[in-house]
């Protein structure tokens, strides 16, 4: 089948210029769509399912790395579903690129784009192409009937290795590194304000946070408040061994956790202490829940 790729890029020249690389270097690939934002990127991926993505690590609305975590989470599962694609990221920020680096990404490309790198580039990812198609060939040749003794192990063969790949490195990449320096004093208190009126909230009483358009909803187990602040402000001046991630949008306070439930798909479903709401954990963030 024809490789297909897809770039997402905010400088239209640029953009331009590395269709025409890959063009030169890997003429076998259509690029299915080029697009300028991380919602774009992510919205076009899931609709035309490439083989590979081209993200650039900063663009408006979402940056690569926030684009690659909502593409990671929202890709759909089961035996139907199309693999994940390989991801390569696009920096003219050295640190960025080397962070890819050793998280072990797919591969990173630093600009201004060096075509024989490029070359490097392409020839690993055609071989990974080749792996992921063998084996998919494998798994798929005989598989066993419901309830035989090998069903349990091919199910398990479904599970997208390079889905789960990515998911460990994007876990590497979107926690913060450890710091004394330049941190953020810990949030006491939330100062949510509506109209006239500033309501002083304690941040131990908050059972999570969740994003909301520009805003953040921060949840009381009596309460309800918006600040102007993005999760992505928030979360530094948070306790990370109080405050847990569990999906890019939500953060929640693990002492309100009650229980979490993992279902026989994988997905998990958090009750809370003094909501009645569920909280649903995104696959990147399920591996915090397992029994001790």
């Amino acid at each position: 089948m024809t490789p297909r790729a897809l770039i997402a890029e905010d400088e239209p020249l640029l953009a331009a210029g590395l269709q025409a690389d890959l063009a030169a270097v890997w003429p076998a690939l259509q690029v299915v769509a080029s697009v300028g934002d991380g919602h774009s990127a992510v919205k076009a991926a899931l609709e035309l399912r490439p083989d590979v993505c081209f993200f650039d690590i900063r663009m408006p609305g979402a940056s690569g790395l926030e684009a690659a975590q909502a593409l990671a989470e929202d890709w759909p599962e089961g035996p139907a579903a199309a693999p994940f694609p390989l991801l390569v990221f696009v920096t003219a920020y050295d640190q960025y690129a080397l962070k890819a680096f050793e998280a072990q990404a797919v591969d990173y490309l630093v600009k201004p784009l060096d075509r024989t790198r490029l070359a490097a580039c392409v020839q690993r990812l055609q071989t990974r192409l080749v792996e992921r198609s063998t084996a998919g060939a494998a798994s798929s040749a005989s598989p066993p009937s419901v309830g035989s003794p090998g069903a349990a192990s091919v199910i398990n063969a479904r599970v997208d290795p390079t889905l789960q790949l990515t998911l460990t490195q994007l876990r590497a990449l979107l926690t913060p590194t450890p710091a004394t320096a330049g941190l953020p004093a810990r949030l006491e208190v939330i100062q949510a304000q509506a109209g006239s009126l500033v309501h002083l909230v304690p941040v131990s009483e908050v059972v999570y946070f969740e994003a909301a358009d520009k805003y953040v909803r921060v949840i009381t187990a009596k309460a309800e408040h918006l600040i102007r602040l993005s999760l992505r402000e928030l979360l530094p001046q948070l306790d990370p061994q109080r405050f847990w991630q569990v999906h890019r949008g939500v953060v929640v306070q693990a002492p309100c956790i009650a229980t979490a439930r993992r279902e026989e798909t994988g997905k998990v479903t958090l009750t809370l202490h003094g909501r009645a709401e569920k909280l649903t954990v995104s696959r990147l963030y399920a591996h915090l829940f397992k029994g001790m």
